[in-house]
């Protein structure tokens, strides 16, 4: 399939009146088209930042990101991005809400009508078209935010931290819906996480970064069989996995 993302020597430095903040020192990293990413570290390592910065909605200070080839400078056409709030327009049905890229970007709104209706059940809210966010919960308000993410079949989906805020069920739930999705849709996704457990379910490939200013420390492969259930939990490796990545994260110099 070949590459689809290649970030070179990316550093972001914040500069302000106190001065200079590094946040993220020089970042190498290559994904594959179809690959599920996901990094890893602790807070403020710089994360969201190097996600922002694949985006187009943050500048680099030094290196360069390229998406199919072409360098990042603005927000790419191709990209979906979902965060952990579902950003959705409380005066909005579920349906009108999806449909925002398309007007965003000027295209004809009707044409995209059964696209979205198509994405609404795919999710899983079959039924739920003409709701409003607040008729919804929260796990049903982030399947609203991936239906809109992918509603201009985007090569790439970029994922911030989008099951941060929901009850450790629904959590798990998600993380069953996003695999089965990105399986069925054959997306690209770069994940931010807090969750070693998550991290490793979900990924073909777990980043670990170290502190602020962050660096990759290491890269794991996580070889285990596709689908996962809840079960895989219990693999010797996957258990295996989960430990190595917590003590790269809590070893001390």
């Amino acid at each position: 399939m070949g590459m689809l993302i290649s970030a070179e020597n990316v550093e972001k430095v914040y500069r302000g009146r106190t001065g200079a903040r590094a946040a993220l020192q020089p970042i190498s990293l290559e994904i594959d088209e179809g690959e599920f990413v996901s990094i890893l570290g602790p807070s403020g390592c710089g994360k969201t930042t190097f996600l922002k910065i694949v985006a187009g909605l943050v500048p680099a200070s030094a290196g360069h990101v390229s998406i199919g080839g072409v360098p990042v400078t603005e927000p790419p056409d191709q990209v979906g991005v979902v965060f952990q709030a579902p950003t959705l327009l409380r005066w909005r049905t579920v349906l009108d809400n999806v449909l925002v890229p398309a007007e965003a970007r000027g295209f004809p709104y009707r044409e995209y009508v059964p696209v979205a209706r198509d994405l609404i059940r795919l999710v899983g809210l079959d039924g739920f078209a003409d709701h409003y966010p607040r008729e919804l919960s929260g796990g049903m308000q982030q399947r609203v935010a991936l239906s809109r993410a992918l509603l201009l079949d985007p090569r790439l989906l970029l994922m911030d931290e989008p099951f941060g805020a929901l009850d450790a069920m629904t959590r798990e739930e998600m993380n069953l819906e996003l695999q089965r999705i990105w399986g069925e849709r054959a997306k690209t996704v770069l994940f931010i996480t807090h969750s070693i457990d998550e991290a490793v379910f979900l990924s073909d490939r777990v980043v670990v970064m170290t502190a602020r200013p962050g660096r990759i420390l290491d890269t794991l492969v996580i070889d285990l069989p596709r689908p996962r259930t809840i079960h895989v939990r219990r693999h010797p490796h996957f258990i295996e996995y989960v430990d190595r990545i917590r003590t790269l994260i809590f070893a001390r110099p």
